[in-house]
């Protein structure tokens, strides 16, 4: 892989900073519910089909009381895409060399009252720069007041950049994360963008108050709903529910696509996956 430029190292040093504080948010959050439960992280090397070293990245996940199995991965890879996959990437069609720094995260929860939740943020080059990313509330059971402070942290953080972002971001979250063989929403929205090309130091402020929200957001949803009880009925809700977002992200994800497609790591790519879930 290439060296990075400062640009790219900037991005991909933010995203690994996000990564501690969140991994520490959570940490703190199993301590409060008297678990010891703590991050393991194990790092992957990529190689490019062109032979060449292509970068790799860190796997981190945990598996506790409250959070029954939650991963945060952070990634850097370059080199270049293989065949027809590059026409599909922005930026890509005449040149298949890219580079790619993110973090992505998902939770699955122990209590089904506490909703799972999916964030991820990135920066691509090709003959093209962007942004991307974005976060979605997944409640197997929904309560309409953790729905609103999820998307109201979100809509400040849009709103502080241009106004017209949060109804154009949480239309794309509802429009993308949706099962069209089930016709059903994945959750209950949040926010999705990509391509956002304005400006490097104006898209990458966005992105990152992109992830303030986040830790704005999710840690006091879980907190609201951690020592709630819940029945045999519920649990079997939340793990047919799990059932839809495991089609979703293996059948309609672009994200689960980019890692396969660019030989990214296969544990840290499915580790969206729930550890349980059924079918009926």
């Amino acid at each position: 892989m290439q060296p990075l430029d400062p640009q790219q190292t900037a991005a991909r040093t933010w995203f690994e900073s996000l990564r501690d504080r969140i991994c520490a948010a959570f940490e703190a959050i199993e301590r409060e519910a008297g678990s010891d439960a703590a991050f393991a992280y194990t790092a992957w090397d990529r190689i490019d089909p062109s032979g060449e070293p292509g970068g790799g990245g860190v796997r981190g996940v945990m598996k506790g009381r409250v959070f029954e199995k939650v991963g945060v991965n952070v990634s850097t890879v370059g080199g270049t895409f293989e065949g027809d996959f590059a026409k599909s990437i922005h930026g890509a069609g005449d040149n298949p060399r890219f580079f790619a720094t993110g973090i992505s995260l998902v939770a699955h929860m122990a209590n089904p009252h506490v909703p799972a939740v999916h964030m991820n943020t990135r920066y691509l080059c090709t003959t093209k720069r962007w942004f991307g990313g974005g976060a979605d509330l997944n409640p197997p059971l929904p309560y309409a007041e953790d729905t609103e402070f999820f998307h109201a942290r979100f809509r400040e953080a849009c709103d502080a950049h241009d106004p017209a972002y949060h109804p154009r971001f949480k239309q794309w979250a509802d429009d993308y994360f949706f099962i069209p063989h089930r016709g059903v929403h994945r959750g209950v929205g949040g926010i999705f963008y990509d391509h956002l090309d304005h400006d490097f130091d104006a898209d990458f402020a966005f992105t990152r108050d992109v992830g303030e929200a986040f830790l704005a957001a999710y840690p006091p949803i879980v907190r609201r709903r951690m020592a709630s009880g819940w029945t045999p009925d519920e649990e079997r809700e939340m793990l047919a529910w799990r059932g839809r977002y495991a089609e979703f992200n293996l059948v309609h994800d672009r994200g689960t696509l980019f890692g396969l497609k660019t030989g990214g790591n296969i544990d840290a790519i499915l580790m969206s996956l729930p550890p349980r879930a059924i079918w009926e």
